[in-house]
């Protein structure tokens, strides 16, 4: 299937998608290091996590939804526990593998943005595991500046992983 003849609808997550959310997220807990869970989860697991996000405000879960099948997600989340980062939401973005470079990841990115940009946040920051060109070129297209690389911060397969971080500023003194 070639990008153009793909045609997919932005949304936001419903209570019966939370098993494809799993789904996707699954398959690259199991063969990718672009996640440091290392088990698969199950929707008990994770349904409380699902519960956390609303339709507006600064934590969303979008979908991306292809001939009724989702194929891939992207969400806003509580970046430290800590009242005084409130100003600040990590996002991030999962398609499934089949779908993989068709600017899914874009769409879901730059809606998600748009959705939670007026809900009192003023950065966006997302931690991405390298090496992930494609990642990396996504959060840059969408005005996310690299500030940083933390070395050997995440284990997985036996070995360690670097993260690099991005932010987002969505006001205009930062």
């Amino acid at each position: 299937m070639s990008s153009s003849s793909t045609s997919y609808q932005i949304r936001h997550a419903q209570p019966g998608d939370l098993a494809a959310i799993l789904d996707i997220l699954n398959h690259y807990v199991e063969t990718h290091h672009c996640t440091f869970d290392t088990e698969p989860w199950s929707a008990e697991q994770k349904q409380g996590w699902f519960d956390g996000f609303s339709y507006s405000g600064p934590y969303q879960l979008l979908v991306a939804e292809f001939e009724r099948q989702v194929v891939g997600y992207a969400h806003s989340s509580r970046w430290r526990p800590k009242t005084g980062y409130d100003v600040t939401a990590e996002t991030t973005v999962y398609v499934d593998h089949r779908f993989q470079a068709k600017g899914i990841g874009h769409a879901l990115m730059q809606s998600l943005v748009s959705r939670i940009a007026d809900s009192g946040l003023t950065s966006l920051v997302a931690g991405i595991s390298q090496p992930a060109p494609g990642s990396n070129r996504l959060h840059e297209s969408l005005g996310y500046q690299s500030v940083g690389t933390f070395r050997g911060v995440g284990w997985k397969f036996g070995r360690g992983w670097d993260v690099r971080w991005y932010q987002l500023s969505l006001t205009q003194e930062n």
